[in-house]
């Protein structure tokens, strides 16, 4: 997992190659694609390529085609993981080259371990080449085969791979033809039989045999079978301890014991046994075992409850998976990421460790992330996983996790919430693991998808306390979004869903957080997004919002909130004309000229109405009330003090240019400046670019210059000039040194 930092640049550049296929390939007769121009590529890269388009799940019968010309991209370690590629597409594309190495892992579309060593078989190359072959997940389909193909044509294969196979006794009789097999898995195989391995007793080293449900021996007689393999090193007979009609019967237990007492002369070339999930073997076995076995270095334990052993935990040397202690847990997460119970077992130790974690620990976060990822579908490896995220990710311990680490774990947190829409402590982990301050504004990821999920979650829950969370991040997340997001994100149902809880709020007089924090979602959501803001309108929401305003005349939180959402329709010209209603323009004028009401409250109130009063032609009601607004603005302006604290944040000035007319009142004009030297005061290098970029420094800079400016207006002008002019004399020296900023 690449989280420590930014990657390689073969790494980037790789990337780029398979997001713009479309662009630099053209198309076969079959649509298969074909690089134009392409130059010889290393071969190591070419392997790589192959990852990463599997890694961005960008493999299929028709990128696959970039591969058919062996001599431009030469492949030695192929992989197919996860992908759909038909039989044609993978006779085509791979077969043509001197593979070594070939993971064919669960497949999609229609490719079956037959067809694959078919395929293999008919290449001169692969025949002889190829030594490590993985099929696990994949319907062998042996019987399709004729006589004379088999895995006994590969004879160059050192280690093969069949587990989650309908491997059976007659495959398994072919596979033991293999004179240079070294490492075989047939875990949770069809096989009942392993006498067939007796013809593999001279080389094969490894053995793994994990859940075979349908293995029938005798302890007795697989013995004897396992005791003729003199070369074997390492040994797994572990078993699922949590499948639905344990079978991990007498004989299976049997088996162990006996393995286990026998002393060094069964098996006396092993180091390495894995009996994880045998839950019936006793501490005097394993102790027995370990004390006979001087040169054992691994030992797999975990769910027997014997890992804490003290025949064990006196050989330090000794790696084990278990439950006794971290080093144990973290072994289990490292050596079965492909065995769901066994990583969901591990998780729940890990969870419990983790409880009150006072340190960062990115390697342990890295190992749950990779379980979880191993098991996308598993609710049992989410619900621990994610629970265990949350306890290495809160509070503090997420600043001291690498960015990239972290930007990986909220992108498994929400593939978790979108896997298990209906799984309530699922979206409750993550919840919890997502509201943190330090992720959501410092840590990338998609913010787009991130409120999506969670604002679907909210709309079929009701618990306070999740609606709180999933509102305050929400609140965060829709300040991130670009303006095209908010246009997609401020649907009618988005918008209904946040409104009705501000109602809900409205209706008891409560103020607390979940009332703030939707109504800063809702003003972030209109922001410069008129879409949004009409859906607003057609939602009723202006109807509530007033009822809010006069509700919490005194809240100065709340209010601001209000009428943060009423400027955002405000500077909507179409929208202007749902706001010229006379009792709620004489109420927010009311806030305008109350000196005992916060400048924040007055502020937002006389950004409303400059708005509306700088369009003079589209008012409706009394030209009195229209004469009135710039004075009494230009008045109530003089009496504020301007805030050291941040109030407001613009991400464009352009909604002001129309305020900034010579042409206006002045009292419209000295909001719109005395807004922008606010904010400019505040954060001058950020938003004197913003003028500058936009143009509006120039409008700024003529109303400072006209003679019949009024002073007022003038003075604050003059003011941003100055604030512009001086960042940019301070910026000067830097960039005549260094060259263009970046930034």
């Amino acid at each position: 997992m690449e989280s420590q930092g930014p990657g390689t640049l073969c790494d980037l550049c790789l990337s780029q190659v398979c997001r713009s296929l479309d662009a630099l390939c053209s198309r076969r007769s079959d649509g298969s694609m074909c690089l134009d121009r392409a130059p010889l590529f290393p071969q190591e890269t070419a392997d790589q390529l192959l990852h990463r388009m599997v890694t961005l799940g960008t493999l299929n019968d028709a990128s696959v085609g970039i591969f058919h010309d062996a001599a431009l991209l030469r492949l030695r370690r192929a992989t197919v993981r996860r992908c759909c590629v038909s039989r044609e597409a993978f006779l085509l594309a791979l077969c043509p080259h001197r593979l070594q190495e070939l993971d064919a892992s669960w497949v999609s579309g229609g490719l079956t371990g037959a067809a694959v060593v078919s395929a293999l078989a008919s290449s001169d190359q692969c025949r002889s080449s190829l030594h490590t072959l993985s099929l696990s997940g994949l319907l062998l389909d042996w019987a399709s085969l004729g006589e004379t193909t088999g895995f006994g044509s590969l004879q160059g294969l050192r280690k093969l791979n069949l587990s989650n196979t309908d491997l059976g006794d007659a495959a398994l009789q072919d596979v033991s033809t293999l004179g240079r097999l070294e490492s075989l898995d047939i875990s949770c195989s069809a096989v009942t039989q392993l006498t067939p391995l007796l013809g593999c007793r001279d080389t094969l080293r490894s053995l793994v045999a994990h859940r075979l449900r349908r293995l029938d021996m005798p302890p007795a007689g697989l013995l004897d079978v396992l005791g003729q393999l003199r070369a074997l090193r390492h040994l797994d007979l572990s078993e699922d301890h949590s499948a639905v009609g344990d079978s991990d019967g007498r004989d299976g237990s049997e088996t162990v014991r006996q393995l286990l007492e026998a002393g060094p002369d069964l098996l006396p070339s092993l180091v390495s046994l894995d009996i994880s999930g045998r839950r019936r073997v006793s501490e005097a076995a394993v102790a027995a075992f370990v004390q006979s076995r001087s040169r054992v270095v691994f030992l797999g334990l975990l769910a027997t409850g014997t890992s804490s052993c003290a025949a064990v935990c006196a050989k330090k040397e000794l790696k084990v998976t278990g439950e006794a202690n971290e080093t144990q847990v973290c072994e289990a997460l490292r050596r079965y990421q492909g065995r769901e119970c066994f990583v969901q077992e591990a998780l729940v130790h890990l969870y419990n460790l983790v409880i009150d974690i006072s340190e960062a620990r990115p390697d342990m976060l890295k190992l749950v992330l990779s379980g979880m990822q191993s098991h996308p579908t598993s609710p049992h490896v989410h619900l621990v996983g994610t629970a265990c995220v949350f306890n290495l990710t809160t509070q503090d311990l997420a600043e001291a996790l690498p960015v990239a680490l972290l930007s990986a774990t909220v992108a498994q947190l929400l593939c978790a919430m979108k896997t298990f829409p209906g799984h309530q402590q699922v979206q409750k982990n993550c919840l919890l693991a997502l509201c943190s301050e330090f992720i959501l504004q410092d840590v990338p990821f998609d913010k787009y998808l991130a409120a999506t999920l969670v604002i679907n979650w909210l709309s079929s829950h009701e618990d306070p306390t999740l609606q709180r969370m999933a509102v305050a991040v929400i609140s965060v997340l829709v300040a991130k979004l670009s303006t095209e997001e908010s246009a997609q994100l401020g649907t009618d149902v988005f918008i209904m869903k946040l409104l009705a809880i501000v109602q809900q709020k409205a209706m008891v007089a409560a103020v607390d957080s979940t009332l703030k924090f939707a109504l800063s979602a809702l003003w972030n959501l209109t922001d410069e997004t008129p879409a949004a803001a009409e859906n607003f309108l057609s939602c009723q929401g202006l109807e509530l919002y007033e009822e809010v305003l006069e509700s919490y005349y005194g809240e100065a939180s709340v209010q601001q909130k209000v009428l943060g959402l009423l400027n955002n329709i405000a500077e909507v010209e179409e929208l202007q004309r749902d706001l010229l209603d006379e009792d709620l323009l004489e109420h927010v004028l009311a806030l305008l000229q109350d000196s005992e009401l916060e400048v924040g409250v007055r502020y937002f109130a006389g950004g409303i109405l400059a708005q509306l009063a700088s369009r003079p032609q589209a008012w409706t009601l009394s030209h009195e009330l229209l004469a009135a607004v710039p004075e009494q603005l230009h008045a109530s302006i003089l009496t504020w003090t301007p805030i050291a604290r941040e109030m407001v944040s613009y991400r464009s000035f352009h909604p002001f240019c129309p305020l900034l007319q010579t042409s206006q009142p002045s009292g419209v004009q000295l909001w719109a400046v005395w807004a922008i030297h606010l904010v400019c005061s505040q954060n001058t290098p950020h938003y004197s670019r913003l003028l500058q970029t936009e143009g509006v420094t120039e409008l700024v800079r003529t109303l400072a210059a006209q003679p019949d400016t009024h002073s007022d207006v003038q003075r604050l002008s003059e003011g941003i000039v100055h604030m512009v002019e001086e960042q940019q004399s301070r910026s000067m020296p830097s960039n005549a040194q260094t060259g263009p900023s970046n930034s």
